[in-house]
């Protein structure tokens, strides 16, 4: 992925700590150059996101891409990205919800929250791995995004 932007950033939202050592052992395995923060829920998240709290004096600015699971503890997925794309220092960064759900009323409610991705998560390694490289070279090589603030 010789065309992926230098100073790439990526943040996974995700209460499970299985699910975050895999998605990072994917993201490793997909050749993507980049910076990966960890956080376990979307208080966390925000907090990161806006440099408060536990996260106050971060440096680095806002991430390339935010990966993102509804179902979690404090502050659930889908509430984290209503702040998310209401705040207007946050809104134009890209987020990619991934999740087991499969219903069709998570879809359609996070779509309309903003969301710009919306991918169920794969059964084995292999398929997150290539998950993640096509989210990195769409996202990542192909889209053409605002600068960070």
């Amino acid at each position: 992925m010789s065309s992926v932007r230098s100073s790439v950033s990526i943040v996974v939202a995700d209460d499970d700590p299985d699910d975050r050592q895999m998605l990072a052992e994917a993201i490793a395995d997909s050749g993507i150059p980049n910076d990966l923060a960890m956080v376990e829920d979307g208080e966390e998240l925000l907090e990161y996101l806006r440099c408060v709290d536990r996260y106050d004096g971060r440096q680095g600015g806002l991430p390339s891409l935010i990966l993102l699971d509804l179902n979690m503890p404090r502050l659930d997925g889908r509430e984290a990205l209503e702040q998310i794309k209401s705040d207007p220092e946050l809104r134009r960064v890209p987020v990619v919800v991934l999740t087991t759900s499969r219903a069709e009323e998570d879809i359609f409610e996070l779509y309309d929250l903003g969301v710009n991705s919306f991918i169920t998560k794969p059964v084995s390694f292999e398929d997150l791995v290539s998950i993640v490289t096509d989210l990195g070279r769409y996202w990542l090589e192909l889209v053409q995004l605002p600068s960070p603030v």
